[in-house]
Formats: structure tokens, C-alpha cells, sequence
């Protein structure tokens, strides 16, 4: 009967956690809808309607129409999101820094509220070049104004809203990581992204009622995507798992060792930052060129825009660039074969010290160049599927790398707890019994 009460109470704590989760992503999507002050909505919605593929398209996307609605929470969590990518890289290029991540959990906090501090400098900075950025800025194809008071006083108050929305999110994101279930920073993005699934649904039975699109279509469309969903699951979860061999040894009086594991080796180990800062870098001509009215500027422009030959060549290639950048900045086989070496860890057939860096080198770079040939053919999905197949909503690329590694995690996130409320379950059960058996 104890061992029934201690489940049920780990079934309540996990209910509450899943519950929690529910209720933050609930809070987040009402302050979505709350509009920033001072801005003509019509106007703003008309602007994103025409400049979906530029930066901002993508800032919108991450935000989950926040920025098109230039709510409270139009930055979303992309400041907090690029100040972690600039601590993480500069982990390894400052000493301090990497010294800090060494020192365990303190270190890692002292990281953490740096990322916090450096959040609120970008969040101010791209707070105000947004607001000067709109007051300048009319309706395609109309005198009318997106900005209703242009000046101080409206670059202030925006600064001020934009910046408080991002912390606020920032604080949720993290309440969530350590109150609900899974990673609450990873579950805000999912939630902004699959908010525009019901229009991508709705758009699609238009087109079937109007004709645009063929029934027998759909069956196809359905199953295609499943396909890919179910790709995109395969290379995610995929392992290359290198045998690791522990010798025996004494210590003390106790013989210890001599057991097997293995080494798990990630296909894409660089995740969705090598299409994020592609997609970034490749969508800022598109931006610059809605600004500066230069002959030459404009020229770039063009040719860059999203879908053509240009743009989708230049776009994998910076993927591939950036796998292989992150893994050589993130991945240090030579720490793993110091460790291996210090533990008495070998791989069998390989000699310790640098023929095993120079081994797990080797097999890193083969899975790399697997996993950015992976990435890329996912996020040359879109373009496909848009320009050829006319497909009436975005799907695939880094919104859909996203949105399946962040349920995967999730999904990982809830087994963990229902495993180890079971393990622990049984651990109680059969001391019970011994204690019985005991008194018997």
C-alpha cells in the first residue's frame, strides 16, 4: 500500500509539472496578443504581409507572430537565444570563461547570469534600431504610417516594453526548465512555431474549396510530411557508438574496472544553430535592400532573394560551414581521450592518448559531414515545396528541425520521470519483501 501511495504522489508531481508547462505557454501566447503602444496594426500587418522572407520573417517566426503584431513580446526569446550561442563560442576562445565552466554548477551560474546581462544589452539594442527602424516605415503601397508618434517618446516606451517582454519571457523560460517539464526556453520557441499551424491548416482547405488545389493532393501532402517527419526523427536520435574498454586496476584492497561501454556519437551534434545563423546572415541582403534604395544594393538583393539558384547554394554551403565550425568549437577529442586515458579507458585497437583524439577526429568529421548534408536537405525543403509543389504554408527547414528535436526532448523529458518513478517503485517493493522475509 506504501509502495502505491509513493507512486501515486510521483504521478501527481508529474501531472503538475505537465500542468505548469501548460499554464506558462498559456501565459506566453496571451501576452503575444498584447500590442506595444503607439503602432498602426493595419499598416504592420500589411509590411510583414510583403517582407515574410526577410529578417524579420524569421524573428516572427521565432516569436510566433508576436513581431508581426509588434506585441509586448516582439523580440521573443532570440536575444537570450543569440546571447547563449556568443557565450558558448566565447567559452572556448577566453580562458576565464572556459576556466568558469570547469568549476562545476557555481560556474555554471556565474555563465548564466552573464547570458542574462548580455540578453538585456541586446534586447535593448535591437529595441531601438526596431523603433527607429519602423518610424520610417509606411504600408506597402500607401502613405499611410506604421508608427502613429514618431520621436523619443515612442523609441523609449518601445525600448523600455520590448526589453521588459524579453526578461519576462526569459524568467518563464527558465520557471518552466525548473517547475514544469522539459526545457522551457526550447517549448517557448515550439509553442511560437506551431501557433501557425491552424492558419497553414485553414489555408490549405481554402485552396481545396476554391480549387487551387487538388483532393487527391492531400493523401500525398499527408504522407510525404510523416515522411519527413520520420526522417527527421532517424538522424536525430542516430548514434555512432565507439566500444570503450576500461582495464582493471586496485584500489585500495578492492579490484575495480574491467566493465564495457561505449561512447554515443551524435549525427547532427551541432543541432539547429548552423541553419539559424545561415538563415540570419543569407536574409540580411533581402533586409538592407527594403532600406537602401542603391542600384547595386538592390542588384544583390534580387539575386539573393529566397528561392533562387544563388541564395539555396549559398545557404547550404553556410550550413555546411557552420556544422563543421560548431562541432571543431563545441567537440574536444583530445579532453575525451585525456579523460578516457586518466579513467584507464581505451578503445580497443587504438592506442591511448593521441591515436584515440586522432581516431574519434576522424569519426566526428565522417558523422559531420552526414549530418550537415542531413540538415541541408532539410532546410532546402521549403523552397522545393513552395516553388515547385506550390504549397500553400512553410514547412520544414530550422522551424521543423526545431519543433521534432524539441518534442523528442520533451517526450525523453516525461520517460525519464515515469521510469524512475517505476525504479523506484520497485526498489521499495523488494526491500519491503526483505525486510519481511527478515522478521520472518
Amino acid at each position: 500500500m506504501a509502495v502505491g501511495m509513493e507512486n501515486t504522489d510521483k504521478l501527481v508531481e508529474l501531472r503538475r509539472r505537465i500542468v505548469f508547462t501548460l499554464l506558462m505557454l498559456a501565459v506566453y501566447r496571451i501576452g503575444v496578443q498584447i500590442p506595444t503602444p503607439g503602432i498602426n496594426s493595419e499598416a504592420l500587418a500589411q509590411f510583414f504581409a510583403k517582407n515574410s522572407n526577410t529578417i524579420f520573417g524569421m524573428v516572427n517566426m521565432f516569436s510566433g507572430g508576436a513581431l508581426e503584431r509588434f506585441s509586448i513580446f516582439a523580440l521573443g526569446i532570440m536575444p537570450y537565444i543569440s546571447a547563449s550561442i556568443i557565450f558558448q563560442l566565447l567559452t572556448v576562445v577566453i580562458p576565464q570563461l572556459e576556466a568558469l565552466s570547469k568549476e562545476g554548477e557555481s560556474g555554471r551560474r556565474k555563465i548564466t547570469q552573464y547570458t542574462r546581462y548580455a540578453t538585456m544589452v541586446l534586447a535593448i539594442i535591437q529595441g531601438l534600431f526596431i523603433s527607429m527602424g519602423l518610424e520610417g516605415m509606411s504600408a506597402p503601397g500607401s502613405a499611410e504610417m506604421i508608427v502613429l508618434n514618431p520621436g523619443w517618446s515612442f523609441r523609449l516606451m518601445t525600448v523600455l516594453t520590448l526589453t521588459s517582454g524579453t526578461a519576462f519571457i526569459m524568467w518563464l523560460g527558465e520557471q518552466m526548465t525548473e517547475r514544469g517539464i522539459g526545457n522551457g526556453i526550447s517549448l517557448i520557441i515550439f509553442a511560437g512555431i506551431v501557433a501557425a499551424m491552424p492558419a497553414a491548416i485553414v489555408n490549405t482547405v481554402k485552396m481545396v474549396n476554391s480549387g487551387q488545389m487538388m483532393a487527391v493532393f492531400l493523401p500525398i501532402l499527408l504522407f510525404g510530411m510523416a515522411g519527413v517527419v520520420a526522417f527527421i526523427i532517424f538522424f536525430e536520435t542516430a548514434q555512432r557508438r565507439i566500444p570503450i574498454q576500461y582495464a582493471k586496476r586496485m584500489v585500495g584492497r578492492q579490484m575495480v574496472g574491467g566493465q564495457q561501454t561505449h561512447l554515443p556519437l551524435k549525427i547532427n551534434i551541432a543541432g539547429v544553430i548552423p541553419p539559424i545563423f545561415a538563415s540570419s546572415i543569407m536574409m540580411f541582403p533581402g533586409t538592407i535592400g527594403q532600406f537602401v534604395d542603391i542600384e547595386i544594393v538592390q542588384v544583390i538583393s534580387s539575386k539573393l532573394t529566397w528561392g533562387t539558384p544563388l541564395h539555396t547554394i549559398l545557404y547550404v554551403a553556410m550550413i555546411v560551414f557552420f556544422c563543421f565550425f560548431y562541432t571543431a568549437v563545441t567537440f574536444n577529442p583530445n579532453d575525451i581521450a585525456e579523460n578516457l586515458k586518466k579513467n584507464g579507458g581505451f578503445i580497443p585497437g587504438v592506442r591511448p592518448g593521441k591515436s584515440t583524439s586522432d581516431f574519434i577526429d576522424r569519426v566526428m568529421m565522417r558523422l559531420t559531414a552526414i549530418g550537415a548534408a542531413y540538415v541541408s536537405l532539410v532546410c532546402i525543403l521549403p523552397t522545393v515545396l513552395i516553388s515547385k509543389a506550390n504549397l500553400p504554408f512553410y514547412f520544414g527547414g530550422t522551424a521543423l528541425l526545431i519543433v521534432v528535436g524539441v518534442a523528442l526532448d520533451t517526450m525523453s523529458k516525461i520517460e525519464s520521470h515515469t521510469v524512475q518513478q517505476n525504479y523506484d517503485g520497485f526498489l521499495k517493493k523488494k526491500k519491503g519483501k526483505g525486510r519481511r522475509s527478515f522478521h520472518g
